[in-house]
């Protein structure tokens, strides 16, 4: 290079790279400003430099190297590619910076490591730190040893790992170099101030004067717990949390593995573990044998120094622990036995979790020695044994301990107790659970009544400690019948207890009183308590729930009371109990009779004996009086019941008196404070008439009181024991009976299931049949809680009762026990109190189990049986095998205590005979069934050798182990497998074998825990190697397993763990766990376990239904060869067994050439009919299952076989779930090319799609959820329509699917549901997606109800099936659910119905529960407030529905009849007939603006009207029915701004500030007050009301009770309610709007607020009260009668229930009846008879006339009989007709009380016969007066006609018109012109203006204008046009558009369905003439459009009109009406212009 400047021109990578250093110097500074620069940590800049880094870190120019130190600090800190040179640069920092001289270097070189820990690379650069510490050069290892303390100092020991340094640290004390060892002096006070006292015993073993310079260093640290003040970028954020948050250690991860916190650090982890088991001296085991006992002495000392090690490497201890418990057990030489008892603490301390498994065989042998009295035994013992608890949980050792309990020696009972004592005080609330308490407190209460004081005392101890640990709740239930002065004794005990919470503290005993401090605590543990509470501080306070509850009664009985009932017993939550009272002592007949006289008359003790029965019965009334009044606390319930039993007592002959006797026990035990030594006295009578006709359901009434006092689980046995003691078999049926029915009330918590078992059994041998069949319903109810173990007490019956008992055990199967309804205070266990631990099966189920009679046969397990298992020869290992069998198969359920077998059989699985082997894993299997959940201690021991042998060659072998691992698992859950490292000590080994089938089985194990233990992440290194393992199986299973432990563990921890990997290992580990991240499973839901029984925890595992997993992993191994269909068909297509994951993708790949380029599917003529008919005809297995069977997929199959090509079908079959995804990408590739075959193939295609629903692969799911939506898609572009079949085999299963917990994948299933509707009538839709809601699963339920919702809104009210209100009753149960989602799901469908349709809704939704009421009408509420928004937002969200049935208008030709008229509104308003949607657009403007504008100037710029064809006309028209017609507000522009203003504005009404509501009902009086905007209210009435009353109720709760508001405002916000109110009920037509129900609510506010006294002292106050008065007058006047009178009788009737209600209110009511009955005469013709006088007999059935009579006031019986007087007085005999809609009306009051009226009017008038003759008058002077009639009307109508008496002639006929509504004036018309029948017409209407429409029956609308869509169907025809005198052509459309928006205003459409007479029975009457035709129809209405125009009125039709839109009359039309048509529109132009 000639210059050496030339360098200057390169670019910066290449100065960087330069051989001159001055190059190189300006490369760094310019990389320096570009890395400053860049702000990007993504931009692609900084790839440019990754390779060049290193060298800016090593140059060889120390002032170079300065700079690219800057560079490349900058370059770590912000480029994100970075992390990727860590390796290299660290390592180049610690060799060529860390040796610098200069100080700067130094300081960037740590600057840039710690760096790189910020970016979460610490572990790499703590590996290259630590290589640093064996260089040569003391620099570098200072500088490392520094940029190591650093790092701990900053980032705190979660993030630097400790271990690794605390290893070296030893060695760097010892360095030669002072500044080395310096600094390891400083990082060892850095380590020690993150983990304190852990760091000591690692450094034992340096220079003493060193580390007592440590120690003085360390005393000097404050004593907080440290906290990292720097973090790594993915907790920066936590900075900033860090500054507000001072909490101790609040750490970003909460405490991780290392932990930040002192606690977290364990110095045991910190130690190196010592393999000693190869140390042991060779001639050990014969000297610990030997006679002398020096000899013994020197093998166990060698032992001791071993043991000594602080931490041991695992290994196996079997032998030298059986011959150190050996030692302990047998050896005469005390002192040897406390040097074993020192070896075995040594062991379990340096071993810890690993030394559990021998636990269970020493914990025996160590109790039974606490008999020895020496002390330094006793504390050796004492020490060995809680060093051994820490090892294993108090679970598996109870069996042990409680077995010792019972010995005689006081000695071992003093220890045993002490050592539970110390055991309890580790444990929490949730590792001691009430099935582990009650065992231990059963034995413990009978040490507290032992005679050894010692014994007693220990016992209290331990009691006390529990009761601390677990707080009185859960303890008291066992504590029943202790007396006081013990109790006492247990709480002093208590308060002394310190609990040990996690703290390691030494295991030194105090020697006198041995009670060592407690040890580290043992974390694990079974499930927790409903109640666990902070332990270290139980609740105070006294004893509320007194602890004795119940007595037991005479002594003989107690001990079952105590026993029996589990939990529950103590909670018993009656008032005022004293325990003094409870335990009641048996009372002499004197005392009893003393204290009856003092509580019942004189008389009534006299007559008790009488031997007339009437006097007896007077007797027994007088006692009842006297029982019903006596108060809880007096009544003497022992006196009173021996009062009872006095003679004749029980024999009592007259039936009634021994009913009422019974009746009053029933009341006793209900009223009074029962004991169960009341109880015995009346027992015995009861049971003894519980078979009587007559009295029995006293008797059984009686028993349920007692067992509600006393506990049903003691009143049962008691009962259950008297029954079957007497020899009358209907008293045993009977009591049977009785208890199948408490079961069910009281629940089954606390019953002793084997106290009923011998007289279930006893009554199933018994010769009456009814005693059978009763015994066997009992069994029935027993199942539901006990499942189906309850069998296994049965099974030697005979086969002919057995099978009867199975019939009633299969109706039961499925369902689920019924929740208590009686005592439930008491039963505090239930199926929600599992704790945290999901595969603990908690106490009701252990409860279960424990009721097995189960066998001891350790007798059994000879030495010579375990000699001849373990023979040379394997015929004798097989002799001895057979015999293990026979005696497991002969005992059936044994007891956990198997003696040697366990060491043995463990000998044999490692056979080299496999047939032996496979023996052997049966008989395990066999005992896994016959010990149940005990089996759980041998897991250790046992279990995981049989996991070794999935690791053998032979396939049938590692079946045979895995069906074996599978029973065990069912019995003890997973926690046992998962704890320790046992299970990854067997991953580990690289046996290909063992891998794929231990995660294999893992696989299908983790996605059904709820929690697994911590230790599960020691797997996941060796599940990394299984990932790369050679074998392509173990790959594969381990990739499958993958998610299933990120499901538990948690991504983040699983990338940590990867930290370890090689570079390229690592690379591919993280893709495929980001893989595995997307497909991972949630965790099962808590609830879903308890399936079997809700009640008492749940069922243990082994009495479960087998889940899904189990039983492919059964099937899967049982049978060697491959069945792939039977793993698919159970679900879990991913974990096929080897077996077949071998051998089915050989096949496969054989054909893989196979031609695969014909179609997929092949049209098969007329296939889909033919499958369709098979199953109609049953030919075929319906397509319904809750899990798909194999003989489903085998049909299925079948039926593919002809239409589906062969290599598809392979794929489609196949037991991979990869070969689905193949299949489905097949799918979608040729759906558009085979249109036809996918159709013709539909059937089958759906159906194998739901058989993917049942997959547990999310991949394959999502792909089947893609592909559906492709092909809903095809389906309605093809017109397509899904048959009954198709939607019946595919909707069901797709909607289980909407309740995935992933979101992706429920949005999916929405969207499909969504496209379904265009190939499926929504209608039909509605049932299946109801069907849903029913799901358990709340997710589903939630989605299913926002669907319905959607449909609603789309299409309208008709999809509700059956009936919009019973959908809408279905839909508003879920309002009141229990989860949130679901709640709002209910209460937003039931909005957007609302908004569709209404007040209608709270009609059609029935009775809600106040609370449900009140929060719907929140919601509407708040719904209302954003109108505007809805529209729109709707449009956005449901974009696929609105848009394809744009596009698909012409799909409806083929839709189905029922859907026609909704879809056919939709397609037009989605301008789906583009010519006609424009046409009708242009004249609907005009008209609105018409309407809505206030503006009056526009109705003079009247435009041209076009000119249309008329020929349409002589279409007859269809005018459809009035019926509610509801569609999205979206699809109908017109009204959308007005209704949707009304309805904001009358949300504000509702508001709470009252400035709101004031301007809110200013505008709403505005509107009411112009008579031609009032009509925009209507529709909106109710919904007005209802705010209305809402603010109401504010006012009198809220506004005015608040002291801060102003009066003179709320006095404002009355008036305006009044004042609005008034005008509202003004305008009848609007006022007779208002429905029943808001009614009711408005008169009871309005009452309400007359009576409110606060009110009155108000200035203005009496003005209000005034104006309220008149409110309610114009109330009860203008409104619809029938509603307003069904209001206030609903309104009387709740407040005469009411008792808070004031009798002033009930007062008011009836003032206000009376007001109606004054109006009667005048109103009855408008009335609906039928509902009044429903509601009178509603009104009679509440209140008889006894109970009325009974009120303090005779105004509501007076009221009444008024009502119906006057009702009778005006309807005559007629009345009697009108009780059409009572339902039994013979037995109603009413009909009896009118026939009675009737009768006696008719008395009154004269005899029969006048009446006749007064009937037959009044039908001549009918037909008279028709007579007349003509001559009248002809009279009228020359009025009429003459200019003078016009006005006149008009009043009258409309006056005629209204009193004859019958007359026809139809052929005085007829002969008149066209013009002046319109002017008759128009007069009538003008003057029906003016006296405010009194003659309309009012037709309202519920729905708010803006939701109306007329479905009037288009006439068909061709228009040949008819030219009009302008030649201008006028298409019907724009008549039927106009016509249509007239109907909606006028209330046509929408018939109010509630309370208005059906349109049919108004027809009936003789008020309607009908119309000709519909043409006549058309011309009324355009005659009323132009008047309509003419006076800028929007009124009304007249009733005449209303109702003949009403009758469907086509006949056809006379040209001459079109004639008139054309000269009307004439007119109306003219008049216009």
């Amino acid at each position: 290079m000639g210059d050496d400047s030339e360098w200057v021109k390169l670019p910066v990578d290449q100065k960087c790279e330069h051989k001159l250093w001055k190059a190189r110097l300006s490369g760094y500074e310019e990389a320096l400003k570009i890395f400053q620069k860049i702000k990007d940590e993504k931009s692609p800049e900084w790839s440019k430099f990754l390779g060049l880094i290193k060298k800016f870190v090593t140059d060889s120019n120390a002032v170079v190297q300065l700079k690219g130190l800057e560079a490349a600090l900058v370059y770590v800190e912000n480029a994100h590619v970075a992390g990727k040179t860590t390796g290299e640069v660290v390592s180049g920092v610690v060799s060529k910076v860390f040796n610098q001289p200069k100080a700067k270097a130094k300081e960037l070189g740590i600057e840039i490591c710690l760096m790189y820990i910020e970016i979460e690379k610490g572990e790499a650069v703590q590996e290259e730190l630590l290589k640093g510490l064996d260089n040569k050069n003391p620099k570098i290892i200072v500088a490392c040893i520094e940029t190591l303390r650093k790092a701990l100092s900053e980032f705190g020991s979660k993030i630097i790992l400790l271990k690794p340094i605390i290893k070296v640290l030893p060695k760097l004390f010892e360095s030669r170099e002072k500044a080395v060892r310096d600094e390891a002096k400083l990082i060892a006070v850095e380590i020690y101030r993150w983990i304190r006292d852990a760091l000591r015993p690692p450094l034992q073993s340096i220079n003493s004067v060193q580390l007592k310079e440590l120690e003085e260093e360390w005393v000097k640290l404050p004593t907080g717990a440290p906290k990292p003040s720097r973090f790594l970028r993915s907790q920066q954020e936590l900075e900033a949390k860090l500054e507000q948050q001072q909490s101790a250690g609040g750490d970003a991860e909460g405490g991780g593995d290392d932990g930040d916190e002192v606690p977290q650090i364990d110095a045991y982890e910190l130690l190196e573990a010592v393999e000693i088991l190869s140390k042991l001296p060779k001639d050990f085991y014969d000297k610990i044998e030997a006679k002398k006992w020096q000899e013994r002495k020197e093998a166990l000392e060698a032992v001791e120094v071993l043991v000594k090690n602080p931490k041991l490497e695992a290994g196996d201890y079997a032998d030298l622990v059986k011959a150190l418990k050996k030692v302990v057990g047998k050896d005469t030489n005390v002192m040897l036995v406390a040097l074993a008892a020192k070896c075995l603490t040594g062991l379990a301390v340096g071993l810890r979790k690993k030394f559990g498994q021998y636990a269970g065989h020493v914990v025996p042998t160590i109790l039974e020695k606490f008999k020895e009295k020496k002390p330094q035994v006793v504390q050796a013992l004492q020490e060995a044994i809680d060093a051994i608890f820490l090892t294993t949980t108090l679970q598996n050792i109870s069996e042990d301990v409680l077995a010792v309990m019972d010995n005689k020696n006081p000695t071992i009972k003093q220890q045993t107790s002490l050592f539970i004592a110390r055991s309890f005080r580790h444990c929490t609330a949730s590792t001691l659970p009430k099935s582990l308490l009650k065992p231990f407190c059963a034995a413990l209460l009978k040490h507290i009544n032992d005679s050894a004081p010692e014994v007693r005392d220990a016992a209290f101890e331990a009691l006390g400690t529990a009761l601390k640990v677990v707080g009185e709740k859960a303890v008291n239930p066992f504590l029943a019948d202790v007396d006081k002065l013990k109790l006492d004794k247990i709480k002093e005990c208590s308060e002394k207890v310190e609990l040990v919470h996690g703290k390691k503290a030494g295991l030194a005993a105090d020697k006198k009183e041995f009670k060592p401090v407690p040890g580290r605590a043992a974390a694990s543990g079974a499930t927790g308590d409903k109640d666990t509470k902070d332990i270290s501080a139980p609740k105070p306070g006294p004893l509320k729930k007194a602890p004795a509850t119940k007595p037991g009664g005479p002594p003989k009985k107690g001990k079952p009371a105590a026993l029996g009932g589990t939990g529950n017993t103590g909670t018993k939550n009656k008032k005022g109990l004293e325990t003094k009272e409870i335990v009641e002592p048996e009372l002499s007949i004197e005392v009893c009779e003393e204290k009856a006289s003092a509580v019942l008359p004189a008389t009534c003790i006299q007559l008790l004996d009488s031997s007339n029965w009437k006097e007896r019965l007077a007797c027994m009334e007088e006692f009842q009086k006297a029982v019903e009044l006596m108060d809880r606390t007096e009544m003497p319930c022992q006196a009173l019941v021996r009062m009872l039993a006095k003679k004749p007592g029980w024999k009592e002959t007259n039936f009634q008196v021994m009913q009422m006797k019974l009746h009053i026990v029933a009341l006793i035990a209900q009223k009074g404070n029962f004991s169960k030594t009341s109880a015995q006295i009346v027992l015995d009578g009861l049971v003894d008439k519980i078979g009587d006709v007559k009295c029995g359901n006293n008797a059984k009434e009686a028993m349920t009181a007692i067992a509600e006092a006393c506990m049903l689980p003691w009143t049962a046995e008691q009962v259950m024991s008297m029954a079957f003691s007497q020899k009358n078999p209907k008293n045993q049926s009977e009591t049977l009976n009785w208890l199948s029915n408490a079961i069910k009330e009281f629940g089954f918590s606390g019953l002793n299931v084997k106290a009923f078992i011998s007289n279930v059994k006893t009554a199933l041998a018994a010769t009456n049949p009814a005693v059978r069949t009763s015994a066997i319903t009992l069994l029935g109810v027993m199942y539901l809680y006990v499942g189906p173990s309850l069998r296994m007490f049965f099974e030697d019956e005979k086969p002919a009762l057995l099978s009867q008992i199975d019939a009633e055990f299969e109706k039961m199967q499925g369902q689920s026990p019924p929740a208590p309804t009686r005592g439930i205070s008491k039963h505090s266990t239930s199926g929600t109190d599992e704790g945290e631990d999901g595969d603990e099966p908690d106490d009701g189920g252990n409860d279960v189990v424990d009721l097995l009679p189960r066998t001891e046969i350790s007798d059994k397990i000879t030495s010579e049986l375990v000699s001849k298992i373990g023979d040379k020869n394997w015929k004798i290992r097989k002799e001895g095998l057979d015999e293990v069998a026979g005696i497991i198969n002969e005992a059936k359920f044994i007891q956990p205590n198997i003696g040697e077998l366990p060491t043995a059989l463990k000998g044999r699985l490692n056979d080299s005979n496999k047939i032996l082997v496979q023996q052997t894993l049966n008989i395990l299997q066999q005992l896994a069934v016959a010990m149940g959940p005990n089996i759980k201690q041998h897991v250790k021991n046992l279990g995981i050798p049989i996991i070794t042998v999935l690791g053998d060659s032979k396939n049938n072998v590692r079946a045979a182990a895995l069906a074996t691992v599978n029973a065990w698992a069912e019995q003890t859950g997973m926690k046992e497998w998962l704890e320790g490292e046992d299970l990854s000590e067997e991953l580990k080994k690289e046996n290909p074998f063992l891998r794929q089938e231990l995660l294999g089985w893992l696989a299908e194990k983790l996605p059904t825990l709820r929690s697994t233990p911590t230790d599960l992440i020691l797997c996941v290194p060796h599940l990394y190697s299984c990932l790369e393992d050679r074998n392509g199986d173990v790959r594969k299973k381990a990739q499958d397993a993958l998610p299933f432990f990120m499901m538990h563990l948690g991504y983040e921890k699983m990338a940590k763990a990867t930290g370890k990997l090689k570079p390229t290992s690592k690379d591919q580990v993280l893709a495929m766990l980001e893989k595995a991240k997307a497909n991972m499973p949630a965790k099962p839901a808590a609830p879903a376990k308890a399936t079997s029984k809700p009640v008492g925890g749940s069922a243990p595992a082994k009495f479960q239904p087998a889940s899904a997993p189990v039983e492919d992993s059964v099937s899967g191994t049982v049978e060697p060869k491959p069945d792939p269909k039977k793993a698919k068909a159970l679900g879990v297509s991913s974990k096929a067994k080897t077996a077949q994951g071998k051998k089915v993708p050989s096949k496969t790949s054989l054909k893989e050439d196979e031609d695969k380029s014909g179609p997929i599917f092949i049209v098969v003529p007329n296939g889909k009919e033919q499958r369709m008919k098979d199953e109609k005809g049953l030919k075929v297995l319906k397509w319904n299952f809750t899990t798909p069977r194999d003989e489903y997929i085998e049909q299925l199959k079948t039926q593919m076989s002809s239409c589906v090509a062969k290599w598809l079908q392979d794929e489609m079959f196949h037991s991979d779930f990869q070969h689905h995804n193949k299949a489905l990408a097949v799918m979608v590739d040729h759906l558009e090319s085979e249109k036809d075959g996918v159709i013709g193939c539909l059937d089958l295609i759906l159906k194998w799609l739901t058989l993917r629903f049942f997959d547990t692969n999310t991949s394959v799911l999502m792909k089947a959820l893609e592909y559906l939506k492709l092909l809903f898609t095809l389906l309605s572009e093809e017109e397509y329509h899904l048959t009954e079949n198709e939607a019946s085999s595919f909707i069901p299963y797709l909607i289980l699917k909407v309740g995935e917990p992933k979101d992706v994948i429920r949005k999916d299933v929405r969207a499909i549901l969504n496209r379904m509707c265009l190939v499926y009538p929504a209608s039909k839709m509605f049932p299946f997606i109801m069907e849903g809601t029913k799901s358990k699963n709340s997710k589903q339920r939630a989605e299913c109800l926002e669907e319905l919702g959607c449909l609603v809104e789309s299409y309208g009210m008709n999809v509700c099936q059956p009936t919009p209100g019973k959908a809408l009753k279905e839909i508003a149960i879920h309002i009141g659910d229990r989860d949130n989602a679901v709640r709002n799901a209910a209460l937003n469908t039931i909005v957007t119905v609302y908004n569709v349709h209404g007040d209608q809704v709270f009609k059609l939704i029935g009775t809600l529960s106040e609370k449900d009421m009140s929060m719907l009408e929140e919601r509407i509420k708040r719904s209302a407030k954003r109108p505007s928004a809805a529209p729109v937002k709707q449009v956005e969200e449901k974009p696929q529905r609105t848009q394809s049935i744009s596009s698909n208008t012409n799909m409806l030709r083929k839709g189905p009849a029922e859907d026609m008229s909704s879809r056919l509104n939709q397609a037009r308003s989605m301008s789906g007939h583009p010519e006609a949607a424009q046409m009708v657009r242009r004249e609907f403007q005009l008209d609105l603006d018409e309407i809505e504008n206030d503006n009056g100037t526009v109705r003079c710029e009247m435009p041209e009207l076009v000119q249309h064809k008329l020929d349409d006309i002589f279409e007859p028209v269809l005018i459809p029915e009035p019926k509610i017609r509801a569609v999205s507000p979206h699809f109908d522009d017109m009204h959308s701004n007005t209704a949707s203003t009304i309805n904001f504005i009358i949300s504000q009404v509702a508001s709470g500030d009252i400035n709101t509501s004031i301007q809110a009902l200013t505008q709403i009086d505005e509107v009411l007050r112009q008579e031609d905007k009032a009509e925009a209210m209507s529709g909106h009435i109710d919904q007005f009301l209802i705010a209305t009353f809402m603010q109401l109720r504010l006012i009198y709760n809220t506004h005015m009770a608040d002291e801060k508001l102003e009066k003179d405002e709320i006095i404002k916000l009355y008036s305006c309610i009044i004042g609005n109110m008034i005008s509202l009920f003004q305008i009848e037509s609007l006022a007779r709007e208002a429905s029943t129900g808001v009614l009711k609510d408005l008169m009871h506010g309005l009452i309400t607020l007359m009576l409110d006294s606060r009110i009155e002292d108000l200035e203005e106050g009496q003005q209000v009260i005034r104006s309220v008065n008149l409110l309610v007058v114009k109330v009860l006047e203008k409104s619809d009668q029938t509603n307003i009178l069904s209001a206030l009788l609903v309104l009387l009737q709740d407040s005469l229930l009411a008792t808070a209600s004031s009798p002033k209110f009930s007062e008011l009511v009836m003032k206000c009846l009376w007001r109606m009955v004054r109006l009667l005469p005048d109103t009855i013709n408008s009335i609906n008879l039928d509902r009044i006088l429903l509601d009178i007999h509603i009104f009679m059935k509440v209140f008889p006339k006894e109970k009325l009579k009974q009120c303090k006031s005779e105004f509501p019986i007076r009221t009444l009989k008024t009502l119906l007087h006057t009702l009778c007085k005006l309807k005559g005999p007629k009345i009697l007709d009108h009780l059409t809609m009572i339902d039994n009306k013979n037995e109603s009051e009413l009909e009896a009380h009118l026939c009675r009226m009737m009768k006696h009017s008719m008395d009154q008038t004269g005899s029969k016969s006048d009446k006749e003759t007064e009937k037959g008058a009044s039908r001549i002077d009918e037909k008279s007066s028709k007579a007349k009639v003509n001559d009248f009307l002809a009279e009228i109508f020359k009025k009429i006609g003459s200019k003078e008496n016009t006005k006149e002639g008009l009043a009258e006929l409309y006056e005629y018109k209204k009193k004859y509504s019958d007359a026809d004036i139809e052929p005085f018309l007829k002969n008149s012109s066209q013009f002046f029948q319109s002017y008759v017409e128009r007069g009538l209407r003008v003057i029906e203006m003016e006296r405010e429409g009194k003659g309309r029956i009012p037709i309202s609308t519920g729905i708010s204008p803006q939701m109306e869509v007329t479905c009037v169907p288009t006439p068909t025809s061709t228009v040949s046009s008819i030219g009009n005198t302008n030649g201008e052509e006028v298409g019907p459309s724009v008549y039927l558009e106009r016509l249509k928006i007239l109907r909606q205003r006028c209330g046509l459409d929408n018939t109010k369905q509630d309370d208005r007479p059906p349109l049919t029975s108004l027809l009936s009457k003789p008020a309607v003439p009908t119309v000709a035709s519909s043409t006549d129809m058309l011309h009324s209405k355009l005659s009323q459009l132009r008047e309509s125009r003419e006076q800028h009125q929007h009124s009304d039709l007249d009733s005449n009109q209303t109702h003949s839109s009403g009758t469907m009359t086509t006949s056809s039309s006379s040209t001459a009406n079109i004639d008139d048509l054309k000269k009307r529109l004439e007119r109306i132009k003219s008049s216009r212009k």
